[in-house]
């Protein structure tokens, strides 16, 4: 067993015995149910001894009434246990399930943003769904299955010896081969389980992505490619299933030789001890009862076995992701941020991507309490690095971030970003109404001041002429809305967030000129008292800026006002001014 199976099982158990009472009443009740399930072929051989006695006919109708009515309470009994099972199992199996889910999704959540970079979005929801259904797939076998087959054979065996010892013997010795042989075989079968859920999972993959690109397929013509793609995917996947199928089928074929061995062989033996008088007629009946049993339990011994490494194999891809450190953590002790002037200062800072690729090289900045500077330069420079630096969605590679003197890797991660109002360039909605969309930025706001932030940011205009009006769900990623709608969404709700420090990532950059005009007048509103970072391509945004910070190979290579870099001369801003000059909106 590998040690990520081990690790799942842990995981496992330690959600099972947080309802230990409940989980314990399951076992307790289905152990019962199973070894009463055991005892009434004991019953019936009696029943056959008293009706093969040669005692008087009242004496023989007494005796097989007797047997009857213990028969009838035995099964009442029965009954109960297992109703017990069945309610109790449906009261606790689903929180567990519950459980395990939310436990997948809140640590999936805090992972960093390079991991989701490096994640299928599908593969992440398949994983999260098979942990917790491979979960109810393992406690369904242990508790039907594998605990009513111990309970079973332990019984079995017990009565099998009390009445021969070579017919309990037998059974036993075949039992041991047919069991091993099962547990053998699921194990030798387990590693090509892995290898197929490694595929069904780039599989999903696959068709995540696909899905999510459906329209740059259309629009590159890439239709045949990714049938060609998607289809060599799946018949990868088809064909180690059926490999596996196939490995069952031999060893079901194997498992047939097996029971017809301990079929023919236990009944031959049952006629020898007959002749010498060890068993009776009534041992016949409850032989055949019992090799029953034996063969419906242990027949699907094997399948139980494969099920379960199966699920365990579906359930190691998530189990990897729980044993993978989150590479973003809160120290101990961690306090929260207190902003009062929200300066910012990036000291000595340096930053490498796969300690490969330097992406800033003992920067150094200041934004002073209140300041509105942008950073400006060509792509790669490090503009948006320096933007998710500040955010603590990576790491540094060494220096260190000041806000009011307090280092942000020192500080809990959830009061830096709330203190913290981004607009993005390309902003990502849920897909849930407007009103839910705006209000992210503030939970508690009310509906009111959701509509006034969306007034602000202009966002009103278009939300009131569809149908639903703030109800309107936007389509999963915000699809249904254009760039410009969802770009003016992120503003209002960095509005309503009013956060003492904003970052605005290209905030207009999917906006024509008109709309442009009225957003800069909320962004101007929005930016009042507060401490202001602008990435920016477009120029003509940031020349009301305080400083302009032209970046430049992870390097400050020029800063000033936007008058006092045009009167450098060629200057990396003045040429970029020269180029852009003729495209600004004038306002």
């Amino acid at each position: 067993m590998k040690n990520n199976t081990k690790k799942t099982l842990q995981i496992y158990w330690q959600h099972f015995w947080k309802y230990k009472f409940s989980g314990l009443l399951v076992l307790f009740s289905v152990s019962a149910a199973a070894g009463l399930n055991t005892v009434f072929p004991i019953y019936f051989k009696k029943f056959f001894d008293v009706l093969s006695s040669p005692a008087p006919q009242t004496v023989v109708v007494s005796g097989l009434m007797r047997i009857l009515l213990t028969l009838i309470i035995l099964y009442a009994v029965n009954w109960v246990f297992w109703r017990l099972t069945h309610f109790t199992m449906s009261a606790v199996q689903p929180r567990i399930i519950a459980d395990l889910s939310n436990f997948c999704f809140a640590y999936l959540q805090k992972h960093s943003y390079r991991f989701f970079e490096n994640s299928f979005v599908g593969s992440l929801v398949k994983r999260v769904k098979w942990f917790s259904s491979a979960f109810e797939t393992v406690m369904d076998r242990v508790v039907w299955d594998l605990l009513p087959l111990l309970v079973n054979l332990t019984i079995i065996l017990y009565v099998l010896f009390s009445r021969s010892f070579w017919l309990g013997l037998a059974v036993a010795l075949w039992l041991v081969v047919f069991l091993s042989f099962n547990g053998l075989f699921a194990r030798y079968k387990i590693k090509y389980d892995f290898i197929r859920s490694a595929k069904e999972t780039e599989t999903t993959g696959l068709l995540a992505d696909t899905i999510t690109n459906s329209h740059t397929i259309s629009l590159f013509n890439g239709y045949q490619r990714e049938v060609k793609r998607f289809a060599k995917v799946t018949d990868e996947l088809r064909k180690i299933r059926q490999f596996t199928w196939n490995l069952n089928a031999f060893f079901e074929a194997g498992q047939g030789i097996l029971t017809i061995i301990l079929e023919v062989g236990a009944l031959y033996l049952a006629v020898r001890l007959w002749q010498k008088g060890i068993l009776t007629v009534g041992d016949f009946v409850l032989l055949q009862f019992y090799l029953v049993n034996i063969f419906d339990r242990v027949w699907n011994f094997g399948k139980i076995i494969r099920t379960i490494y199966e699920n365990l194999a579906d359930a190691e891809e998530m189990t990897v992701i729980l044993q993978t450190p989150h590479e973003i953590m809160d120290i101990v002790n961690a306090k929260d941020l207190r902003v009062t002037a929200s300066q910012i200062d990036f000291k000595q800072v340096d930053f490498c991507y796969h300690q490969t690729r330097s992406v800033l090289k003992d920067f150094n900045l200041t934004v002073a309490s209140h300041e509105k500077i942008a950073l400006i330069g060509p792509s790669g420079a490090g503009k948006t690095t320096i933007v998710k630096l500040l955010l603590r969605i990576h790491e540094l590679t060494a220096g260190e971030i000041l806000i009011d003197g307090q280092n942000i890797s020192h500080v809990k991660q959830e009061s830096l970003r709330s203190n913290i109002g981004l607009v993005p360039q390309d902003p990502i909605l849920f897909h849930r109404s407007l009103m839910e969309n705006i209000r992210y930025g503030r939970p508690e706001a009310t509906d009111q001041a959701v509509i006034e932030a969306a007034q602000k940011a202009r966002c009103d205009e278009f939300i009131n002429e569809l149908p639903e009006k703030y109800n309107t769900h936007v389509g999963e990623r915000g699809i249904k809305l254009s760039g410009g709608e969802r770009q003016r969404v992120a503003i209002a709700r960095a509005i309503l967030r009013d956060a003492p420090i904003l970052i605005l990532d290209e905030a207009t950059s999917s906006l024509d000129s008109a709309s442009e005009k009225l957003i800069q007048e909320a962004i101007d509103e929005l930016m009042k008292d507060k401490t202001v970072i602008v990435v920016a391509h477009r120029l003509s945004t940031i020349r009301k800026m305080d400083r302009i910070v032209v970046i430049d190979d992870g390097q400050i290579v020029e800063e000033g006002s936007h008058q006092q870099l045009l009167n450098q001369k060629n200057g990396q801003y003045k040429n970029l001014w020269e180029i852009q000059v003729g495209g600004f909106v004038d306002y």
